[in-house]
C-alpha cells in the first residue's frame, strides 16, 4: 500500500491548531488577573499536556508499526495525557475566574493539544514516506 503524502492545506491547517490554541492559552494567561503561580500552574499544564500528547501519539504510532513500545510507556502517555486535562479541568472548576474564561481556557487548551497530535502525526507521515 504506497502512502500517501499529506496536504499541505492539512500541514498548515494543523500547525495553526497548535499555535492558535497555544498563543492564545498564554496572552489569556499573560493577560489575566490572576496571582503569578496561578498563571504558572496553568503554564505548567500546558506545556505537560503538549509533551503527553506528542509523545502519546508517537507511541500509538510506534505500535502499529510494530515498532517496540512497552506497556509501561504506553501506559505513562496515557496517564500523561489524561492527568493533564484532569489537572485543567481540577484548576478551572476552583478557579475564581468568569465562566467565559474557563471557556477560553479549555478550548484554547483542547485546540492546543489537537494541533500537536497533527503536527506530529503530519511529521511522522512524511518522514514515513521520505525514508521509502
Amino acid at each position: 500500500m504506497t502512502q500517501q503524502k499529506t496536504s499541505n492545506a492539512f500541514i498548515a491547517a494543523s500547525w495553526v491548531a497548535l499555535g492558535a490554541g497555544t498563543v492564545g492559552f498564554i496572552v489569556g494567561l499573560a493577560r489575566a488577573e490572576m496571582l503569578l503561580n496561578e498563571k504558572g500552574y496553568y503554564f505548567t499544564v500546558l506545556m505537560f499536556g503538549l509533551f503527553a500528547v506528542v509523545s502519546l501519539q508517537k507511541s500509538v504510532r510506534d505500535r502499529l508499526e510494530n515498532l517496540p513500545v512497552t506497556d509501561i510507556y504506553y501506559g505513562i502517555c496515557w496517564f500523561g495525557t489524561l492527568l493533564s486535562i484532569v489537572l485543567l479541568v481540577v484548576g478551572l472548576w476552583n478557579a475564581t475566574i468568569l465562566p467565559s474564561e474557563k471557556g477560553f481556557y479549555a478550548f484554547a487548551f483542547l485546540l492546543a493539544l489537537f494541533g500537536a497530535i497533527s503536527v506530529q502525526k503530519n511529521t511522522r507521515d512524511n518522514m514515513s514516506i521520505s525514508n521509502e
